[in-house]
């Protein structure tokens, strides 16, 4: 699994890419009351918003970690948002993405420097 900066985790799975929110973003956010998924066949770059999270604290976008187009959307969120809190690497996928290329996961941390970047910007 690898994290952006702005909290986002992607996992490799076959040709595609899974994405949703860290533990960290989710805890950060609070109790999350609603969201707004793309549609598949969408396409997106990397760092481009393509979903809001809603929460009771703030409103949230989240930002593709890679380039690519959408080809799955985790429809049960809609009437599960409830998963992001609790299960946010499992249930709380947000998107399924086929890349135009893996290369770009390799700018992104792996779980032992985004841990370190969570502590370094703490301070």
């Amino acid at each position: 699994m690898k994290f952006t900066k702005e909290h986002e985790w992607a996992k490799v799975d076959g040709n595609l890419v899974v994405v949703g929110i860290s533990d960290y973003a989710q805890n950060a956010l609070g109790d999350v009351v609603s969201l707004e998924l793309p549609s598949v066949g969408k396409k997106f770059k990397k760092g481009d918003s393509f979903a809001m999270v809603d929460s009771m604290k703030a409103s949230s976008d989240v930002y593709a970690p890679v380039s690519g187009e959408i080809v799955e959307v985790n429809n049960q969120l809609a009437d599960n948002p409830q998963w992001v809190n609790e299960s946010p690497y499992e249930k709380a996928w947000f998107v399924k993405i086929k890349p135009d290329t893996l290369d770009e996961l390799n700018g992104l941390m792996d779980e032992g420097a985004y841990k370190k970047y969570l502590e370094e910007s703490k301070h």
